[in-house]
């Protein structure tokens, strides 16, 4: 069957597919001419089509023109919008408020059928926005959240007092069932903490749960426990003195107002916080010794046991008998009412020197009560007393020789003789029989005679808590 060729429309064909090259090849040389043409908001923007969007069948410019046209009105998104085909190029005019309706406008362009390229031209302005509506919104939304926390809110406000009542009472019970077998306060009040602090942190982290925060807890416990890291070493002084306290406290080396030497200080004991142990010298001054160096160092304590041995030393000529003396220093240390009986004091032989027998006599006071110090003077005052009333002689390192029938004097032959006068003899002095003097003070340990301005000197730190003390 023969089909019939309408010469006309294959004209019109022709015509419409040379225009649409034309198009196409103007389109063309723009890109390669003019790349600057595919820029952002407000410079004309040029792009091919990449997929069809129906229209009608052979959609002529004027119907590409119309649905775009009453797609962009419909949005409401552009004002004083234009749209132009000519030869299936779009040409977009207008304004939009954002760049992300710019693009979508020109998406739709040329996702349009029969569309060759789009020139978008519409410019965006950003508009300011005088609506409270954003803000009222979001004022309701937090509105809403408080609301449906609110319960959750009330049952923390609940446990957490709950929790914290329950691990003060639970310190007071622990401290009183404490009481009767650890003396100690401090040692009481950080054992009882250490027992009652979980009970809060159960209900702090039973509120975090009901409160779906139990990860916020877990990165806050993690946190906590950098910082305690960082915080150790800084202030690893202060920890290491508080660690320090403790143990002292446990065991106990000394009490409030004994005497004790420790890193070369030596005083009695006035008091021990978590820092420092305080004592009162000799000298009436107050030193703090951090309780690490109290810890590390060597301590003496010489009121922990009443007794405490004295040394005295007294040198006798190599002309006297050794046994003598030891017998009349030995009698006058039993004599005398300081020294105790038991353990008896002994005499001992220490070194022959150049001009003496030097000897040690070794004896117990008791040094609570009493001041070794004063005791030894008074001691070898009695005894050089008590040598010199039984001729003991006690020379110097000058190798002193006596004579006791004189110097005996030899006459040449033929000399005169003349009378000569006998010097007399030189009278020594005598010591005192008390066993004390005036310049002495007496016997007692020189703590008794503190000023009172001293013994009683208010010291700062003492008012944070004496570990020392007993209840």
């Amino acid at each position: 069957m023969a089909q019939r060729v309408d010469p006309d429309g294959m004209a019109e064909h022709g015509t419409r597919g040379v225009r649409r090259g034309a198009a196409l090849l103007f389109v063309l040389t723009i890109a390669l001419v003019s790349p600057a043409l595919s820029q952002p908001a407000g410079e004309t923007e040029v792009v091919a089509p990449e997929q069809a969007v129906a229209v009608e069948p052979g959609a002529r410019d004027e119907a590409i023109q119309r649905r775009i046209a009453r797609i962009l009105n419909a949005t409401g998104w552009y004002s004083g919008v234009e749209v132009l085909v000519d030869e299936g190029i779009v040409f977009l005019d207008g304004v939009a408020t954002l760049e992300e309706h710019q693009q979508w406008a020109r998406d739709v362009s040329r996702r349009t059928e029969d569309v060759v390229a789009v020139v978008n031209r519409i410019e965006v302005r950003e508009e300011v926005n005088w609506d409270l509506a954003p803000v009222l919104a979001e004022v309701e939304r937090v509105a809403r959240k408080l609301a449906v926390a609110l319960p959750l809110v009330l049952l923390a406000v609940l446990i957490l007092p709950l929790t914290w009542w329950l691990s003060s009472a639970l310190t007071g019970a622990i401290r009183r069932l404490l009481a009767p077998r650890v003396d100690q306060d401090f040692l009481r009040d950080l054992i009882a903490r250490a027992i009652a602090i979980p009970v809060f942190l159960l209900g702090v982290y039973i509120v975090l749960q009901i409160a779906g925060l139990t990860g916020l807890a877990v990165s806050l416990l993690g946190g906590a426990g950098i910082i305690g890291i960082v915080l150790g070493f800084a202030f690893r002084d202060i920890a290491e003195n508080f660690l320090a306290s403790l143990f002292l406290s446990i065991r106990r080396p000394f009490q409030q107002g004994d005497v004790i030497a420790v890193a070369d200080h030596e005083g009695v004991v006035q008091t021990m916080n978590t820092r420092s142990t305080i004592l009162l010298t000799i000298d009436g001054n107050h030193v703090q010794i951090p309780n690490a160096t109290v810890f590390k160092s060597t301590i003496v304590n010489y009121t922990a046991a009443p007794a405490r041995r004295v040394t005295a030393e007294v040198g006798i000529g190599y002309d006297d008998s050794i046994a003598d003396a030891q017998e009349v220093v030995a009698a006058v240390l039993r004599a005398h009412e300081a020294v105790l009986d038991d353990p008896p004091p002994m005499v001992l032989v220490d070194a022959l020197g150049a001009a003496t027998v030097n000897l040690k006599a070794h004896f117990w006071i008791d040094g609570r009560t009493l001041s070794p110090l004063r005791v030894r003077s008074s001691a070898l005052r009695l005894i050089k007393r008590a040598l010199i009333e039984h001729g003991i002689s006690m020379p110097d390192e000058a190798r002193e020789i006596i004579f006791p029938k004189g110097v005996p004097i030899v006459r040449a032959a033929g000399t005169p003789t003349t009378p000569t006068s006998t010097p007399a003899p030189r009278t020594r002095p005598t010591e005192p029989e008390a066993e004390t003097t005036p310049a002495e003070g007496g016997l007692g340990n020189e703590i008794a005679s503190y000023p009172a301005e001293i013994a009683d000197a208010t010291i700062p730190e003492a008012s944070t808590g004496n570990l020392l003390a007993r209840e």
